[in-house]
């Protein structure tokens, strides 16, 4: 389960730090258990699950990730995430 309040969390840490591997290092050490990815938002696909960002951000999406039966994919709910990929968008793409 990842709550409304820490997505929050690691919205504004991002907004403040900016999207980096360095951040996303930093988030992965700071709020574990909570598994980070990161990648280009073009590379979200609609065929591994829901789409739809549970947060938008100046710069990124944010999805959420349920990894409990033992295959990653994404979901829309936040009590069977297990896991965020905070998603890059190329510039001007919001």
């Amino acid at each position: 389960m990842i709550s409304t309040e820490r997505l929050d969390q690691v919205v504004q840490i991002v907004e403040r730090a900016g999207l980096s591997e360095q951040t996303v290092g930093a988030l992965r050490e700071t709020l574990a258990p909570i598994h980070f990815t990161y990648c280009r938002d073009e590379d979200i696909g609609e065929g591994i699950g829901v789409a739809a960002p549970v947060r938008r951000a100046a710069g990124f999406n944010l999805y959420l990730v349920d990894g409990q039966a033992h295959c990653l994919r994404l979901t829309a709910d936040p009590d069977a995430a297990t896991g965020l990929v905070l998603a890059e968008l190329d510039h001007g793409a919001q």
